[in-house]
C-alpha cells in the first residue's frame, strides 16, 4: 500500500521544491513592496523564505532576474491574454478595449498582480535597468498590437481619422497617470483606487471622442 502511495503522491520534498521559486518570488515581492528593491539584499529575501542565499541563486542567478520573474509571474501572462484577444482581430475596436481593460482590471484586483507594475513605477527612474526590462517583457509587445488594431479601425472607417499611436497614449496615460498619483504620490480618490470606476469614465469619454465623423459611418 506504501509502495503504491508513494508511486501516485509524489514525496513532500519533491513538491517543496517545486514551490520554491514562487515562495523566492513572494518573499521578494513582500520585500520590495515594503522597503524598496535598492534597499532590498538577496540575503533578505533568502532569510524571509527560509532558505539560504546560496540556495536562493539556484533559482535566481540576480536580485534583478527576481525582478523579472516576478514581471514574468504576474505582468507577461495578462499581456499574453491581451494579446491574443487582439490577434487578428477586424473591426470597431471599442468594444474589444473595453474587454481588454475589463480583463486588466480583473487581474489587477489581485494584489500580487498589482504590485509588480506600482512596484515598477516606483523604482523605474531610480533604476533604469528594471525600465528596460519592462519595456522588453511587456510594452514592446502590446503597444504595436494596440496600435494596429486603432490603425485598422480608422482605416475602416470604425472611428474618426486619428493617429494610432497618440490614441494609444491617450488610452493608457489616464490609467498609468492614476497609478502614479496614488503610488508616488499617495494620492487617491476618497473611495480608494476605485480602477474599475476610473476605466469604465475613461473608456466613456475616450470613446465618444473616438465616435466617426458625420458621414463615414460604415
Amino acid at each position: 500500500m506504501h509502495m503504491i502511495e508513494s508511486l501516485v503522491t509524489p514525496p513532500k520534498f519533491r513538491r517543496r521544491a517545486k514551490a520554491r521559486p514562487d515562495e523566492v518570488l513572494d518573499a521578494a515581492l513582500g520585500l520590495f513592496a515594503a522597503q524598496g528593491y535598492a534597499q532590498t539584499s538577496v540575503e533578505q529575501i533568502a532569510r524571509a523564505a527560509g532558505l539560504s542565499k546560496g540556495a536562493v541563486y539556484l533559482y535566481f542567478p540576480s536580485k534583478q532576474s527576481l525582478l523579472e520573474g516576478l514581471v514574468r509571474r504576474a505582468v507577461v501572462p495578462v499581456a499574453d491574454e491581451a494579446l491574443r484577444r487582439i490577434a487578428d482581430y477586424r473591426g470597431d475596436p471599442r468594444p474589444l478595449i473595453r474587454q481588454v481593460f475589463g480583463f486588466l482590471r480583473d487581474s489587477l484586483a489581485d494584489p500580487a498582480v498589482l504590485q509588480v507594475p506600482k512596484l515598477v513605477i516606483r523604482e523605474a527612474v531610480a533604476a533604469p535597468d528594471i525600465a528596460r526590462m519592462y519595456r522588453i517583457e511587456v510594452l514592446d509587445r502590446v503597444l504595436p498590437a494596440f496600435i494596429g488594431l486603432i490603425a485598422q479601425a480608422v482605416s475602416a472607417g470604425h472611428i474618426r481619422p486619428v493617429d494610432p499611436e497618440l490614441v494609444l497614449r491617450c488610452l493608457l496615460g489616464p490609467v498609468l497617470l492614476h497609478l502614479v498619483l496614488a503610488e508616488v504620490f499617495a494620492i487617491t480618490p476618497k473611495g480608494g483606487l476605485e480602477l474599475d470606476l476610473m476605466i469604465d469614465t475613461h473608456l466613456t469619454l475616450l470613446f465618444a471622442g473616438l465616435e466617426p465623423e458625420k458621414g463615414h459611418h460604415d
